[in-house]
């Protein structure tokens, strides 16, 4: 067992799961970013015969989403039967074939069948990735983890922004075709890290290779396998994995509406919350710049192709660097604050963005028109500081953390369905959108930004602090769909019941496996005590000193 994941155990092995899995982010990030600039480079246009052709262009650029989307639900197919691991090696092969389809083409008709096949790769990965690092993590860490990989989302667009602006002042295909080449950098990471790493313990447990899956739960915690800790915990995993097959809803009852007491966890219900969560991430209109900033900045403000291309670049720094204010804040403020929060903000800056482009337009080509249209852009900017916050990073965690075991995984695999589908929508309707509704365009997004505030604060359950077995307790115990007088279902703290819970079945684990030992050994059995502070157990102040006293009670 030694050399299990080459020695690393307890925090360094989470480090590199969560590496594999920031790196399948921020190659995602890097291919929503990478055409946008590739899309106004002159050789490419010459090269494919896109000049003039928007619509053509916009296809083109949103098909790569249709790709995704058919990914998450190959994810839905595949994961629960190849398990995490497995299912993001299938997808970064496949991305990688469609990698190379794009940087060789010479044709559109390649271009599209590269674009879809790296998207089908993107999106089985997307689907995954999330899951995987949420069923790998501690509790306390999960939030900060799974946002951690959505910010290096952020860094994979920023680094495609500026690859593509330094490349722009290259002549001939070189400006494009390296800078789709640069995602092997990604992929190569993939392939040397995944292989090695723990397999998901709760998807262990499904499928009944308990015996590794308590190893794996051990090696996370950095503790033995006689941990009382690691020992509740797998039989929370082991119950809950026993309590959603006895009461499974299959795909087909889903598409009926069963759920609630027929279907035991309200399996339905869970599932289109994160499914909720991913549509409102793109109906926030995230993708009207992030794929066509440049392109906004031209047609929309007035911008020279070169400034647009650089402030662009500049934006998604801006972007990243804000970004980083979830980290800390995720648990702490709780999901549905983030979202409400972020909401509010973007739609405020939509708001001024339509206000501003809307009396440009009043004076066409002229010096105040184009002063009145620059303005905007730092509305545009301020929009990223509140997504980078609230909604880059909550609507992937959410669909991870809310649905339960048996059904994780397809949930995740839907709710990224949703995110592309919607994805595509709005990519492919943007450049035609600019064209020909100009400002009110802008509208749009403005409604559906604020609409969110009051979806969230009536529907949304709160995940933050609590365990994923938490969750699937609640929803056992309550149905009620409107939950914002509901404490435990708002509060963003971890509710005490749950913790009052958790403490006393250790507690009563630790005596057990006390007295097991006592029985063996005379008395001398060694007790591990020392790792479980308040922050592992999810306890108030006062779980140590309970724990200290069973102990002296032993002794």
């Amino acid at each position: 067992m030694k050399d299990r994941y080459f020695g690393l155990r307890g925090g360094w092995l989470t480090f590199w799961v969560t590496v594999a899995c920031a790196t399948d982010m921020t190659l995602f990030g890097y291919d929503q970013g990478v055409f946008g600039g590739v899309i106004v480079t002159d050789d490419f246009l010459n090269t494919l015969n896109l000049v003039g052709k928007t619509s053509l262009q916009g296809t083109i650029t949103a098909i790569y989403d249709i790709g995704c989307f058919f990914g998450a639900i190959t994810a839905f197919v595949i994961g629960d039967w190849l398990g995490r691991k497995k299912t993001v090696l299938v997808g970064t092969t496949i991305m990688s074939i469609g990698a190379i389809l794009q940087i060789t083409s010479y044709s559109v008709a390649q271009m599209i069948v590269g674009r879809i096949i790296a998207g089908i790769g993107n999106g089985i990965n997307t689907a995954t990735a999330p899951p995987w690092q949420a069923e790998t993590s501690k509790a306390s860490w999960r939030g900060k983890l799974i946002v951690v990989e959505l910010i290096l989302n952020i860094a994979g667009f920023s680094l495609s922004n500026w690859v593509t602006f330094g490349f722009s002042f290259v002549p001939g295909p070189v400006a494009w075709r390296v800078p789709l080449a640069f995602q092997f950098l990604f992929i190569f990471i993939l392939f040397a890290t995944v292989p090695w790493l723990p397999e998901s313990p709760r998807w262990l447990v499904s499928k009944g290779k308990h015996e590794e899956a308590e190893q794996i739960l051990a090696d996370i915690e950095g503790a033995e396998v006689e941990d009382p800790y690691v020992q509740h915990e797998l039989q929370e995993i082991k119950w809950a994995d026993a309590y959603e097959k006895n009461h499974k809803v299959r795909i087909r009852d889903l598409v009926r509406g069963k759920q609630g007491s027929e279907g035991g966890t309200s399996a339905l219900r869970r599932i289109i919350l994160g499914m909720g969560a991913q549509a409102m991430q793109q109906l926030s209109g995230i993708n009207v710049t992030s794929y066509y900033l440049p392109t906004v900045l031209i047609v929309s403000v007035g911008l020279s192709n070169k400034m647009a291309r650089l402030l662009a670049a500049c934006n998604s720094v801006s972007y990243l660097l804000f970004s980083l204010i979830g980290i800390p804040n995720v648990e702490r403020w709780g999901r549905r604050k983030m979202l409400m929060y972020a909401a509010l903000g973007q739609g405020i800056c939509y708001l001024f963005i339509t206000i501003l482009i809307r009396y440009s337009e009043k004076y066409p080509n002229s010096e105040r028109g184009t002063k009145i249209a620059s303005a905007s852009v730092a509305f545009f900017f301020l929009y990223y500081v509140f997504f980078g916050i609230g909604f880059q990073g909550v609507p992937w965690l959410y669909p991870s953390e809310i649905n339960g075991a048996a059904l994780r995984q397809k949930g995740s695999a839907l709710g990224t369905a949703t995110n592309w589908i919607f994805n595509f929508m709005v990519v492919e309707i943007t450049q035609i959108g600019i064209q020909n509704l100009q400002w009110k365009f802008y509208i749009i997004w403005t409604v559906f930004n604020l609409s969110f505030v009051p979806i969230v604060y009536f529907f949304y359950v709160e995940t933050a602090g609590r365990t994923l077995e938490d969750i699937d307790a609640y929803f056992r115990e309550h149905d009620n769909i409107v939950v914002f007088r509901d404490k435990l279902a708002t509060s963003s703290k971890r509710p005490a019941e749950y913790v009052d819970r958790e403490q006393q079945e250790v507690r009563r684990r630790s005596v057990a496996s006390s007295r097991k030992e006592s029985l063996t050994s005379g008395g001398a059995g060694h007790r591990r005590y020392g790792r479980m502070d308040d922050e592992d157990v999810g306890a108030g102040p006062g779980a140590m000193e309970k724990v200290e006293e069973v102990q002296k009670q032993e002794i």
